[in-house]
C-alpha cells in the first residue's frame, strides 16, 4: 500500500522522535509502499502492520482503513 511520505515521518516523529524523523525523511521516497520499502521502514523501527492501524493510532486509521 503505498502511503504518503509526511504521514510516515509523522508516525516516526511520534515514536522514535524528532531526530529519527529527519533522517527517515532524508531517505524515504514521496510515496511509501509497506511491501516494496519494508526494509527501509524496519531501519527506522517501523512495523508496516502497526503503521497501517494497529492500535487505533496508526496512519490507517487516519486513512479510513
Amino acid at each position: 500500500m503505498q502511503i504518503p511520505k509526511q504521514q510516515v515521518i509523522d508516525f516516526i516523529k511520534s515514536k522514535m522522535g524528532g531526530d529519527k524523523a529527519q533522517q527517515a525523511d532524508q531517505e524515504m521516497p514521496e510515496q511509501v509502499d509497506t511491501e516494496k520499502d519494508s526494509g527501509l521502514l524496519q531501519k527506522f523501527g517501523v512495523d508496516p502492520k502497526e503503521l497501517m492501524g494497529g492500535g487505533g493510532g496508526g496512519i490507517g486509521s487516519k486513512l479510513g482503513l
